[in-house]
């Protein structure tokens, strides 16, 4: 089962489902905010993606961190941080089942599913 994580009100994450739709691809819409996510999964999620691939940095939610929770960002520290922040991840995130990836670009998504 496909899976896709973000949040419904992020211009991306629709950008996103409204591709899938056309394509006819069916999925499971996980958002962050009312679905939530576990530590373990943001664990899991690091050690396939990368945190510097996970992490949107430039996001509010990461401005709005305390000093001392970015200086203290790390891989031992992300997942609770981010299970309670999960605005932090980059959107969408695609579960195919097989492989993960973060961010749509219609180009590479006629890739995965082709």
């Amino acid at each position: 089962m496909i899976t896709l994580y973000g949040i419904k009100n992020c211009d991306t994450v629709k950008k996103t489902r409204t591709w899938l739709e056309q394509h006819k691809i069916d999925y499971y819409f996980h958002d962050f905010r009312v679905d939530g996510l576990t530590a373990a999964q943001v664990s899991n999620w690091i050690a396939e993606i990368g945190l510097e691939s996970l992490i949107n940095k430039r996001s509010t939610t990461w401005k709005e961190l305390d000093d001392a929770t970015k200086i203290n960002f790390s891989e031992t520290t992300a997942p609770a941080i981010v299970s309670a922040n999960p605005t932090l991840i980059k959107r969408p995130l695609l579960d195919t089942g097989k492989q993960k990836y973060v961010g749509f670009k219609d180009t590479e998504y006629a890739k995965i599913f082709n």
